[in-house]
C-alpha cells in the first residue's frame, strides 16, 4: 500500500515573519493596513506574503469582525428544473466574475420552499456563515424582505420592482410590464387575436405582472381570447399544456388565468416564459400536426442557443442576463463596502424576431 501523503502545510504568519525578518505583529500590521509599522517593512510583508502564497483563513476573519468573505444566495425551485435553465447559469456567471475579483466566495443551496429559504438566512446569520446575500424570485407575498431587514444582513433583490417598505434593501429589476407589451404589439400587429401565455410558477412577482400586463394590453386591443396558464418552467409541463390549449381541452381553473375553457378554438400564438419551454412546446406542436409560425406562431422569453438549435428558430425576449448578474454582484459589494441601498433598473428586454412568428392564418 503506497504511504498516504500528508496534506500541504499552509503558510502562517510566522512564516511570513522569519522569511521577511520581522517580528509577527509586525505583520499583522502590515497585512491588515494598521498603522505601526513603515511603509517600506509593509511592502516587504506584502510581497513575501504573495510569494508565500498566504491567505487570511475565513475563520480569523470571522473572530476579528471582519466577516466571512462569502456572500449567499438560496434558490427555491425544484432541483429538477435548474439543470436546464439557461437564465440561471448566465446569471450565476455573471454573479461569479465580479465575487471573484473581489475575492468573495458564493455559497449556494436549493430549498424546497421559502420557508425552508427564510430558515437558511436565519442560520448563516447566526453562524456568521455570510456577509450578505443575493435574493431571486421575488414574491407577491414575500416574507424574506422584513427578516433580512430584522436580521440586518446585506441584501440585493433580483427582480423585484421598487419597494419603499425595505430601503435598506437594494433591488436591481428589469420592466417585465415593458417586455410582454412589446410581444402583444407585435403579434397582434401579425393579427393575432387568440393567444396563450404558458407562464412560469405562480406567486412570482414577475409572473403576476406579465400576466397582468397581458390581460391589459389584450383589453386595451379588444383582443376577446388572450389567457396565461402557470407551470413550473419545465420542458414537460410546457409540452403537456401546449397539447391541452391546441387541442381545445380543459385546463384546470387553478392554473389559468381568465376562468376554465373547453372545446374551444386554439390560440394563433403562444408566448412562453423561458426557452426549454418553448422548445417543448414546438416538439408538441409540431406532433400534433400543427406547423410553426403557419398554424401558431411561438415567443420564447429569454434568448439563448437552444432558441437557435430548432427549427424553426424561434421568437425570443432577449437581454444580457450575465450582467444582470454583474449589476446585482456589484450592488451588493457596494453594500458590503458602506455603500446605500439602491434601485437600478437594468434595460428592457429587446425582442428578436425569427422565424417562429408570422401573420396569422386561421
Amino acid at each position: 500500500m503506497p504511504a498516504k501523503r500528508s496534506p500541504a502545510r499552509r503558510p502562517t504568519m510566522k512564516d511570513i515573519a522569519q522569511r521577511a525578518g520581522v517580528s509577527e505583529s509586525a505583520v499583522s500590521f502590515a497585512l491588515n493596513d494598521r498603522p505601526g509599522v513603515s511603509e517600506i517593512t509593509r511592502d516587504r510583508v506584502r510581497r513575501v506574503a504573495e510569494q508565500l502564497g498566504w491567505r487570511p483563513s475565513t475563520a480569523a476573519r470571522q473572530l476579528s469582525g471582519e466577516g466571512a468573505a462569502t456572500v449567499g444566495l438560496v434558490l427555491a425551485r425544484p432541483a429538477d428544473t435548474l439543470g436546464v435553465d439557461s437564465f440561471f447559469l448566465q446569471l450565476i456567471s455573471g454573479i461569479q466574475e465580479v465575487l471573484a475579483e473581489r475575492h468573495l466566495g458564493l455559497l449556494f443551496q436549493v430549498v424546497e420552499d421559502v420557508d425552508d429559504e427564510c430558515a437558511v438566512y436565519r442560520r448563516w446569520w447566526a453562524e456568521h456563515r455570510v456577509d450578505g446575500v443575493l435574493v431571486v424570485d421575488p414574491r407577491t407575498d414575500d416574507a424574506r424582505p422584513d427578516l433580512l431587514d430584522e436580521l440586518g444582513l446585506p441584501a440585493v433583490v433580483i427582480g423585484g420592482a421598487p419597494d419603499a417598505r425595505h430601503p435598506g434593501l437594494s433591488t436591481v429589476w428589469a420592466d417585465d410590464a415593458g417586455a410582454m407589451a412589446a410581444v402583444v404589439d407585435q403579434l397582434s400587429a401579425l393579427g393575432h387575436r387568440r393567444i396563450v401565455h404558458i407562464a412560469g410558477l405562480p406567486g412570482l412577482a414577475h409572473t403576476e405582472r406579465r400576466i397582468r400586463t397581458l390581460r391589459a394590453e389584450a383589453e386595451r386591443r379588444g383582443l376577446g381570447d388572450v389567457r396565461s396558464v402557470t407551470t413550473d418552467y419545465s420542458d414537460a409541463e410546457g409540452a403537456a399544456v401546449t397539447r391541452r390549449v391546441l387541442q381545445g381541452g380543459v385546463l384546470e381553473s387553478g392554473a389559468l388565468e381568465g376562468g376554465v375553457v373547453e372545446g374551444g378554438s386554439p390560440p394563433t400564438a403562444l408566448i412562453y416564459d423561458n426557452d426549454v419551454m418553448a422548445v417543448a412546446g414546438v416538439a408538441a406542436a409540431t406532433e400534433l400536426g400543427f406547423s410553426v409560425p403557419g398554424d401558431v406562431s411561438v415567443v420564447a422569453w429569454e434568448d439563448s442557443a437552444l432558441c437557435r438549435m430548432v427549427k424553426p428558430w424561434l421568437s425570443a425576449l432577449s437581454r444580457d442576463t450575465v450582467e444582470f448578474g454583474r449589476t446585482a454582484a456589484k450592488e451588493l459589494t457596494s453594500l458590503l463596502d458602506g455603500g446605500p441601498a439602491r434601485t437600478v433598473r437594468v434595460p428592457v428586454p429587446r425582442l428578436i424576431s425569427r422565424e417562429s412568428t408570422g401573420p396569422c392564418g386561421a
